[in-house]
């Protein structure tokens, strides 16, 4: 399966003898999709609108890009202007059938890891559901005193209506720039939005403007047993590569891998599927003094005992830096926004 992964990825970022095989495949995706825009787009499919502004979050690129570290940025920056904000998500991998409120002490297994990470580190309402009008009216109807609600993900959910629509990006831009299964789009890369963030090293002149540039900076380690006990990261840069191992259950292990050798830290690494749920240990094996791992894997391993307790696990917090002219964009919209 990780193999097969592989190499469509590897074919996605190019447009050689596989991906133009599936080309027929994309342009039937990409016509049933701009059908369905516009069935919703005519009010033929129904589509609601909340009494409070709702900002999306999402990309158009299949996989991860950074939607976590954003959303938590757009919550603690709508905070500050004077919003009480709410997140709603899809809960990936969530067994629940209906809108449930999200607590720091979830179970991952149950909402998602993403959610219960969220929650975390935002300390606001929170509510994973398969349907998010359902979840958003849900969240409403349980924290009044939201005005203001942030969609992670849910782009292509068009059943709910948008006041603001962010299009997340990284590297690996559009790829080969088709949809999917000939390309990694879920949505042609000219989709309308109202903002770009790129969450790479640098702002490509080719990004969709307006666009800002995201980096997502990590300055220590938190020992995952205890989360009080922290390093700065800059004390690892002496030590040598096989006793620091960096492992990554995300979208993209390379940039947290990348992330940490900026800062100066040479690890072996480890890439997990995205969403790896620990069922089975992957760092029984591994012989190291520190082991780094994500905040979202943290999420899981904090809930096995055996990883828990495992002194060498440490955790590498991740904080988004953004333009704060996108806030202030994204504010004055919201206060713009005509009253439902």
């Amino acid at each position: 399966m990780r193999h097969a992964e592989a190499v469509l990825l590897k074919a996605w970022q190019r447009r050689g003898p596989l991906a133009c095989a599936l080309l027929p495949v994309a342009l039937l995706f990409r016509l049933l999709a701009g059908l369905r825009r516009l069935l919703f787009r005519t009010g033929i499919l129904k589509s609601s609108r909340l009494p409070v502004p709702v900002i999306i979050v999402g990309n158009i690129f299949i996989g991860g890009t950074g939607k976590t570290p954003l959303t938590i940025w757009l919550v603690q920056e709508l905070r500050r202007a004077g919003f009480t904000p709410g997140v709603i998500s899809r809960g990936y991998g969530s067994s629940l059938e209906r809108p449930t409120a999200v607590t720091p002490g979830s179970m991952p297994a149950e909402v998602g890891d993403e959610p219960v990470l969220i929650a975390a580190r935002t300390q606001c309402p929170l509510m994973v559901g398969r349907n998010r009008v359902e979840a958003a009216k849900a969240l409403l109807a349980g924290n009044p005193e939201i005005d203001v609600i942030v969609s992670d993900d849910g782009l292509q959910h068009y059943a709910l209506q948008r006041d603001v629509e962010i299009v997340l990006c990284d590297e690996r831009g559009e790829g080969n720039g088709w949809m999917l299964p000939a390309g990694p789009l879920r949505e042609p890369a000219s989709r309308r939005r109202d903002f770009t963030v790129v969450n790479a090293p640098a702002l490509p002149a080719t990004a969709i403007q307006p666009a800002y540039h995201m980096l997502l900076a990590g300055d220590l380690a938190e020992r995952l047993s205890d989360r009080m006990q922290t390093i700065p990261l800059s004390s690892l840069c002496a030590m040598p590569a096989s006793r620091i191992w960096a492992a990554a259950g995300i979208g993209n292990p390379a940039r947290f891998f990348s992330m940490l050798e900026k800062a100066g830290v040479q690890a072996s690494t480890l890439a997990l599927p995205d969403h790896y749920d620990f069922a089975d240990n992957p760092f029984a094996g591994i012989e190291a003094d520190i082991i780094l791992i994500t905040e979202k894997d943290a999420v899981k391993c904090a809930r096995i005992d055996m990883l828990k307790n495992d002194p060498r696990l440490w955790v590498v917090p991740v904080t988004a830096r953004i333009d704060r002219v996108l806030a202030e964009r994204i504010v004055e919209k919201c206060r713009g926004r005509p009253t439902a």
